[in-house]
């Protein structure tokens, strides 16, 4: 049996690690320019196509339960792989944008990026 004093105690190293484990998440790389900075730099044609891909080395949705772009996404065409992260189904994809709008992590787990067949969104 154990003291009310240090089960509290065991409580709060307990919540101090998983903080730790998730501000490490959200927190952007060491000063290196990420992608989605260096794409957003480029010119676009006009017309160009659009579409959302991920990155589930960032990706909450991985372990916590995150659903933020599950939920906005109007098309329904990101999927949960539990342990995984998600999934972009590239044909239903309208390149909205809402799901990398709402992504909470640093850098975003969701990001556009240019439609590579140049097929058009349905």
């Amino acid at each position: 049996m154990i003291s009310r004093k240090e089960f509290f105690k065991q409580s709060a190293a307990s919540l101090g690690k998983v903080l730790l484990e998730v501000s490490a998440a959200v927190r952007p790389s060491g000063g290196q320019v990420q992608p989605a900075a260096a794409e957003a730099a480029l010119p676009l044609e006009p017309g160009a196509e659009m579409v959302a891909a991920a990155f589930n080395e960032h990706c909450l949705a991985r372990g916590c339960g995150c659903f933020s772009c599950l939920e906005r996404c109007e098309a329904e065409a990101i999927k949960l792989i539990p342990g995984v992260g998600i999934r972009i189904n590239p044909s239903l994809c309208t390149g909205c944008g809402s799901c990398e709008a709402c992504c909470p992590v640093t850098p975003k787990a969701v990001r556009l990026r240019l439609r590579p067949d140049g097929a058009a969104v349905p």
